[in-house]
């Protein structure tokens, strides 16, 4: 009888010159804490640690600590931020600065205070002059100590996990209208909340240790700076015992610490992490609307930093959009009220950057934007009214659905009970109401990416630009959210920049197309107009066309990839062209056709895919550019088609189109 069960993959096995050493270095790391539980008194522990000495070092040692974790929040979090956001010549060396105290012997620092705020120090005569503050012998001396070696610990862990949070949400978050204030309060400092928490907590952790520092600069004075190291330094010398009994509980501190950090400072994965349910199907459930009436979450929802500016009745307003674009982006673009316009085009051509230009994020292309009567041109992002959704939609992982469609409203000036009653209307239409109280981590992806649409379309705003909104919806899902999009933009009294790689939303959300191609465009038509005549090879090929760029002959087209193609209606000889052939008017045969088709090429079947009810096929020659042929199942059985079959391809003059270029 034959066990069922996994088999086990074997795992190479660990080479013992590396076991040892690391074996030998966790035993010299671990004997000393051996040895002071071994040399522990027990029974004796409790009365030296509630000896008054003790007590009253315990009681500074925690007045300290708490005091430099203190100052280290107030200047180590701005200047996290500082590192991880600001390009600032000579970072490099601020960095140094700041890790310098984690290197330096802690005597050294305590020196150097000296020579900086002692009595005959740089500062020192000043501060004791003009407001009387002396700072060595004092406990202020002893919380000056503590942060200065403390705090590079907070900096550093928080400068990692602001360098490892994307700053698409702080644009996103821009883009709706907060200003950078309330971009860091409500945004930034909650998403690195567990760096901010793993770097505060070690730096307690320090100050908490400190001892070289303290005693050099701040004295060993009881009561005023004798901290628990100090106390643990002057015991050795007369009660040895309690002196292991005090280090017993600074090691326990110090190891309940790091325990409760799982790693974390160290960028080690936390274990519980939140997971994304499948998109099995994005409809939506029961609709179950969100309790509005009830107390509000604080998430995020209270306005920081400047004041929002007073906003006018929405459906009264229509705002045109003229834009002239330079950098890596060039064009002059200018729609009316109400307009929609698919950018299109192949990867790197320049659709993201044209629409962060007009968000003004980018360096790589300026935008001199007006919409409506209003230049916005000089306006930062969070003032210019225009929404953004990126393709990953960009929801704020730490608020609701809910508070994240309200988010833009917020920041905005409206009322909270309003921007929370107008936000879940917003998610009923998009048909995910019934969500309003879960998290991103909650969603699928389908999901999450309506709430995003639904975030940008409640903020209410001037210009609204899409990247890929329906990209990570299935296509029952992405029809019902085209439809009230479509709905919704029928309405709408700005302009909409949408980017897509689908011709059916170019199709059926525009009235207009701009082509993009090395960021220049190429082609701004409506779309039926681009439909019939790309401009465009990677347009053409989007639609579905075999498209071939060359120049034009006296009898048809000379390829650039090799080949010429015989079309009835060729442009004047010399003329950059693109010919355009549907693959549905590819011919494919086992022999050299005969009859009436002027382009017959030998070729290769290189792949076989499904398009609906019918194939396409991909056919390689070395006489003329690659190209598709459409053909039925039954057509394909009886030519015996597959990979590496030996075929010709047809095709009639009449049924090649030649678009100049």
């Amino acid at each position: 009888m034959k066990r069922s069960g996994v088999r086990r993959t074997p795992r190479a096995r660990t080479p013992v010159t590396l076991v040892v050493p690391a074996l030998l270095a966790v035993a010299f790391l671990t004997l000393p804490l051996i040895g002071v539980l071994v040399r522990t008194e027990w029974d004796e522990l409790a009365d030296h640690l509630t000896s008054p000495g003790t007590v009253e070092a315990l009681r500074l040692s925690l007045v300290v600590s708490f005091w430099a974790l203190g100052l280290s929040l107030l200047l180590g979090v701005p200047l996290a931020w500082l590192l991880a956001r600001v390009p600032l010549p000579g970072k490099a060396v601020v960095r140094s600065l700041v890790l310098l105290p984690m290197v330096l012997p802690p005597t050294v620092g305590g020196v150097a205070l000296l020579l900086a705020f002692g009595r005959r120090g740089l500062l020192g005569p000043w501060l004791e002059g003009t407001f009387g503050i002396t700072l060595p012998f004092h406990t202020s001396g002893a919380v000056l100590a503590a942060t200065f070696v403390a705090m590079p610990f907070l900096v550093i862990s928080l400068e990692g996990a602001l360098g490892g949070l994307r700053p698409r949400y702080e644009e996103t978050a821009a883009s709706l209208g907060a200003p950078p204030v309330r971009v860091f309060f409500t945004v930034t400092l909650p998403m690195v909340a567990p760096g901010l928490i793993a770097g505060a907590a070690l730096t307690w952790a320090r100050a908490l240790g400190e001892f070289g520092a303290t005693i050099t600069f701040a004295g060993n004075l009881p009561g005023t700076t004798q901290t628990l190291p100090l106390q643990v330094y002057l015991l050795l010398q007369d009660e040895p015992e309690a002196a292991t009994s005090v280090s017993l509980l600074l090691l326990a501190i110090a190891m309940a610490v790091l325990i409760a950090l799982r790693g974390r400072w160290t960028g080690t994965p936390a274990d519980r992490r939140a997971r994304r349910p499948p998109d099995t199907g994005d409809e939506p459930g029961p609709a179950a609307p969100p309790d509005l009436s009830s107390t509000p979450s604080p998430e995020a929802d209270e306005p920081h930093g400047e004041q929002p500016q007073e906003r006018q009745p929405y459906e009264e307003q229509h705002w045109a959009l003229h834009a002239d674009v330079t950098g890596f982006t060039r064009l002059a673009l200018d729609a009316g009220p109400g307009t929609t316009i698919a950018v299109v085009g192949p990867n790197g051509a320049g659709k993201t950057t044209l629409l962060r230009a007009l968000l003004g994020l980018t360096p790589r292309a300026h935008a001199t934007l007006r919409l409506g009567d209003t230049d916005v041109t000089d306006l930062p992002p969070h003032r210019r009214h225009v929404a953004w959704v990126p393709q990953d939609g960009a929801l704020f992982p730490h608020m609701s659905a809910l508070a994240n469609t309200a988010y833009g409203l917020r920041a905005q000036g409206v009322p909270r009970a309003e921007a929370r009653r107008e936000a879940g209307i917003w998610l009923d239409r998009l048909g995910v109401g019934h969500l309003a109280h879960r998290r991103p981590a909650q969603l699928s992806g389908g999901q999450a990416q309506r709430v995003a649409l639904a975030r940008a379309l409640a903020a209410r705003p001037r210009l609204l630009v899409l990247d890929e909104p329906l990209a990570a919806l299935d296509q029952t899902t992405r029809a019902h959210v085209r439809h009230t999009l479509r709905t919704h933009l029928a309405g709408f009294g700005g302009v909409c920049l949408i980017v897509t790689h689908d011709p059916v939303e170019a199709v059926s959300l525009a009235q207009r197309v701009l082509v993009l191609d090395e960021g220049r465009a190429l082609q701004d038509d409506s779309p039926a107009e681009v439909t019939r005549h790309p401009r465009s090879p990677w347009v053409a090929r989007m639609l579905g066309r075999n498209a071939w760029p060359g120049t034009a002959t006296p009898e048809g087209l000379a390829l650039d990839g090799g080949g010429t193609l015989v079309a009835a209606e060729p442009p004047a000889a010399g003329t950059p062209a693109l010919a355009i052939v549907a693959p549905e008017a590819v011919s494919l045969h086992r022999e050299r056709p005969g009859g009436s088709p002027r382009n017959v090429w030998p070729g290769t079947v290189r792949e076989i895919t499904t398009s609906g009810s019918r194939l396409r096929v991909l056919v390689a020659s070395d006489l003329a550019p690659d190209l598709v042929a459409e053909i039925t199942p039954q057509a394909a059985a009886e030519l015996g088609l597959a990979d590496g079959v030996s075929v010709w391809t047809s095709v009639k003059a009449t049924e090649a189109t030649i678009v100049p270029l």
